[in-house]
């Protein structure tokens, strides 16, 4: 009888356990299990929303303008200066690699974003002091009318330390922030699940909200030539997201990282090169499991085997009745399909980045084209890198009628199967719409030529058309990143395996990195051809006498021909399967 007890109050603290804390693996700060009702949730989703908005107001209070203050204060010419700030927004992505692969294999989603942020804020106090003490003179120069001395060349080195810091703090800690937003709600329980889906809209919100009060009130002060305030209040706003997100430590939840997936990679890939001579069965005979002591991932859910990369399979393959454990010859099968799940992520990443191109002429040439239309209204000048206030306010309408109007209307035409648009149809429509944007932004550019003056020397404001006709073609382009970077989020954060969460999240960085290197490479090329007997080229430095508008129409035939192998990827793509109580996730087009 006392057995019998003792086995009824174990039973029963284990379910009040199982009841207090999280079912998805989760540590608090001590390291202990999470318990439900302390931690996560709304209330450190909504510090980490609050840290992201103002993190990217003083991100983008540099970034918004920074073409301006290349052509205004360091003097270099259009198209130099959209293949640098391509550049520069290219690397601060390439980073988010180095800030995932951390974050995953040694640091810790919390660790790694508190750390990048401390060098994201060392960045923007150094940019403020050059641009204070060295670069503004003389005094009041960088804006219409007052041109800069030439800069010494450590000068300009100093800024490009600045800006190169500034993009490796922000790197490093986007794509962390993300996921450890998203870390904060467990997915096994059916309400917090629903509301982690709902984290990456909003998430993406806060982002635009924050950059808001950049591409206006900063946007207007550095548009009259005051960089100083604009840099130091990015400064402030940085500093005042780090001491955010500090205070809310207590309250987070935290996967503890699980080890170097670089050498999880290459195991599979030897062990299955040298296993290549092996004949293997049909069906998923003799495939090796992990037991307690082997499992590479503690704290991973169990993948399940799947059809497709075959020959990875011989990684898992147990050819003998007695073996020894190896992992460069021998490994568990929930291994192999990490691998599988990379590789199959790999082409669907791939057909984003020409849609990044796309995204990033609104930091460039969006912004150059606009500084060459009307941008007066009475007396009062516009700055054409606030016309990106109108993507933003785009971005946070069609969240709303996303989620609020075009998912439950399509949930209930779609009742047969039970749910709305797939993460890979969603991006799909994020494509169509990009190209109507570049169709639109192109019209455009013909009218803004047909009403401008040809031989202007300053030609800024040099064509009668006023701005506000951008208006389109930004709310096209924040319209489209609702339905693929939203996507993108979700898709890569779901289908990525549960050691490289953050990996997930920074593959959706590095397809805006390469769309930014990608379109700096579109531009030196057509540049390079369409100069050829002496002719001003597609976007010389007076766009009036260049053709803007072939360029964009370019990106528009490009995009399409993206789309057209992107729907056939997505209808190739599997998800991966997850055992236990895991459900399996279908995801096509």
């Amino acid at each position: 009888m006392a057995s019998l007890q003792v086995s009824k109050e174990h039973k029963l603290k284990g379910e009040v356990e199982q009841e207090c804390c999280t079912g998805d693996g989760t540590v608090d700060h001590h390291g202990r299990p999470a318990i439900r009702e302390q931690t996560g949730k709304w209330v450190a989703g909504i510090v980490i929303l609050l840290n992201q908005g103002l993190a990217t107001l003083a991100f983008f209070g540099v970034g918004v303008n920074l073409v301006l203050f290349l052509t205004r204060v360091l003097q270099q010419d259009n198209a130099d200066a959209a293949n640098s700030v391509s550049k520069w927004t290219g690397t601060v992505y390439i980073f988010s690699l180095v800030g995932a692969f951390l974050s995953d294999s040694y640091w810790g989603r919390y660790k790694t974003c508190a750390i990048f942020q401390v060098i994201f804020v060392i960045g923007l106090v150094l940019l403020s002091v050059a641009t204070q003490l060295f670069l503004l003179k003389p005094r009041g120069c960088g804006d219409e009318t007052t041109q800069c001395r030439t800069q010494s060349s450590w000068e300009i080195s100093l800024f490009y330390v600045s800006i190169y810091m500034i993009a490796l703090g922000n790197g490093g800690y986007q794509p962390n922030i993300a996921t450890f937003g998203a870390d904060q709600f467990d997915e096994e329980d059916t309400h917090e699940g629903h509301s982690k889906v709902a984290f990456f809209s909003y998430f993406y919100l806060a982002m635009n909200l924050g950059s808001l009060f950049s591409n206006t009130i900063l946007g207007y002060f550095e548009d009259e030539g005051i960089w100083v305030l604009g840099f130091w209040a990015s400064t402030g706003s940085a500093f005042a997201a780090l001491i955010l997100f500090l205070g809310g430590t207590k309250r987070y939840r935290h996967f503890k990282p699980m080890g170097n997936p670089l050498s999880r990679f290459f195991q599979v890939i030897v062990a299955a090169t040298k296993n290549w001579r092996v004949k293997m069965p049909a069906g998923e005979v003799n495939l090796y499991e992990e037991d307690g002591n082997e499992k590479p991932n503690v704290g991973a859910r169990k993948m399940l085997h799947t059809d497709g990369f075959k020959f990875l399979d011989r990684a898992a393959f147990i050819n003998s009745p007695v073996f020894e454990y190896n992992p460069w010859r021998l490994c568990p099968i929930s291994q192999v399909e990490e691998v599988k799940c990379i590789l199959r992520l790999l082409p669907i990443w791939l057909c984003t980045i020409i849609y990044s191109v796309v995204f990033t002429q609104m930091a460039s040439l969006f912004v150059e084209q606009g500084d060459a239309m009307k941008t007066t209204i009475s007396n009062f000048r516009i700055p054409p890198a606030s016309m990106s206030s109108f993507d933003i306010l785009s971005v946070a309408v069609f969240i709303f009628l996303y989620r609020r109007v075009i998912n439950p209307l399509v949930s209930r035409i779609r009742k047969n199967k039970g749910k709305a648009l797939s993460e890979l149809q969603r991006m799909g429509i994020g494509l169509v719409i990009a190209i109507m944007a570049m169709l639109v932004a192109g019209i455009v550019e013909c009218y803004r030529l047909k009403y401008a003056q040809k031989d202007c020397r300053h030609c800024q404001g040099s064509s009668s058309l006023s701005i506000f006709w951008q208006v389109p073609q930004y709310a096209l382009i924040g319209a489209s990143e609702v339905f693929m970077y939203v996507g993108q989020l979700e898709f890569f954060n779901a289908q990525a395996p549960d050691g490289l969460k953050s990996f997930g999240s920074a593959l959706c960085m590095t397809s805006i990195s390469l769309g930014n290197y990608v379109s700096s490479l579109l531009v030196s090329i057509v540049m390079k051809f369409s100069t050829v007997d002496n002719m001003p080229g597609w976007i010389p430095g007076n766009l009036n006498r260049g053709h803007l508008d072939r360029f964009y129409f370019l990106l528009a035939g490009l995009t399409t021909i993206n789309l057209v192998l992107y729907i056939a990827c997505a209808k190739w793509y599997k998800s991966m399967k997850l055992g236990k109580d895991n459900e399996q996730v279908e995801y096509g087009v």
